[in-house]
């Protein structure tokens, strides 16, 4: 049986008028003051310096790989859906004891992503297809105990890593494609930096507090500014479209990019735990930064599909 989320990882406050959880009260001062003190430490959080060195050492291999040999930028995607699958895994063995079918996985996630760039969304629908039989046969094995659990969450997995990740794909291999995939990626980093300056600055309304204290409606709003003038400008700059475009794609990279990081916060909060992995310092695992790009590369390939066609 899965513990309680709440046992297992507290839900604290980060708002403003709130201190965090465990946190001294200082004799004297007003709750508010002590609450907004916690809440900034809180917002700037892990360590932040070796969080920058990772976010610029990541960004550095993505612009490497795009400006240099466009296609390279597939490789980098494949090696994210193979690391992303084994911390999935991995996160699911933990909280909860889940077995997913993993080889097949690993194995039928690289199919995905690599069929995905001949065949298009084809390609990766017949690799998905065969790694959920592969999945059912490998899980055979282990008898019936638990087997509908352990399939659900394998198919979880295959959907939730290289299905989506496979979107990514087909943003790099269309026409213009390093322009594709710079404003899925330039939408989603504006709304993380927009989101992170309005909170920490005027935060004051929580978005979802049982999912994610630290989001509020503030952040969300600063998210939504910088995201829409980001697609605005990658629209124009990139395609030569009408920069009103941007606003839709904006907006709408957005939205999925903070669902996709809530539903990833109670995914973690059902298994109890604080981070996918640990391979990127002050970061957590790599899953933990996909959680906002997984999904938002799905809408990206829609939208930009619609704004821009690809002939």
């Amino acid at each position: 049986m899965t513990p309680s989320p709440d046992a297992a990882v507290p839900v604290t406050s980060d708002l403003p008028g709130e201190a965090p959880a465990g946190a001294a009260a200082t004799a004297g001062e007003p709750q508010l003051v002590r609450g907004m003190k916690g809440y900034k430490r809180s917002r700037l959080g892990r360590n932040l310096i070796a969080a920058i060195a990772v976010g610029v050492g990541l960004g550095a291999i993505i612009l490497l790989s795009l400006l240099i040999v466009p296609e390279g930028f597939v490789v980098v995607l494949a090696a994210v859906t193979a690391i992303g699958t084994w911390e999935l895994a991995g996160a699911l063995r933990r909280g909860a004891g889940i077995r997913v079918s993993l080889p097949v996985l690993l194995a039928g996630g690289q199919a995905v992503v690599w069929l995905s760039w001949p065949f298009g969304v084809r390609g990766a629908a017949i690799a998905l297809t065969a790694t959920v039989l592969g999945c059912l046969i490998w899980r055979m094995r282990e008898g019936a105990a638990h087997f509908v659990r352990d399939i659900g969450a394998s198919l979880f997995v295959a959907v939730y890593v290289p299905l989506l990740v496979a979107f990514a794909v087909q943003l790099t291999v269309a026409p213009q494609g390093v322009g594709r995939v710079l404003t899925f990626l330039l939408c989603v980093i504006a709304s993380d930096v927009g989101g992170y300056a309005a909170g920490v600055v005027a935060g004051r309304h929580p978005m979802a507090p049982t999912i994610s204290p630290k989001k509020s409606w503030e952040g969300f709003a600063g998210s939504l500014v910088a995201g829409i003038i980001a697609g605005s400008l990658c629209v124009a700059l990139f395609f030569g479209v009408p920069w009103y475009w941007g606003i839709l794609v904006g907006a709408l990279l957005v939205a999925t990019a903070t669902l996709g990081d809530l539903v990833e916060s109670l995914v973690k909060r059902d298994l109890g735990i604080k981070d996918m992995g640990t391979l990127l310092p002050g970061h957590g695992g790599l899953m933990d930064r996909l959680d906002s790009l997984l999904p938002t590369a799905f809408v990206a390939w829609a939208v930009l599909g619609l704004v821009v066609p690809v002939a």
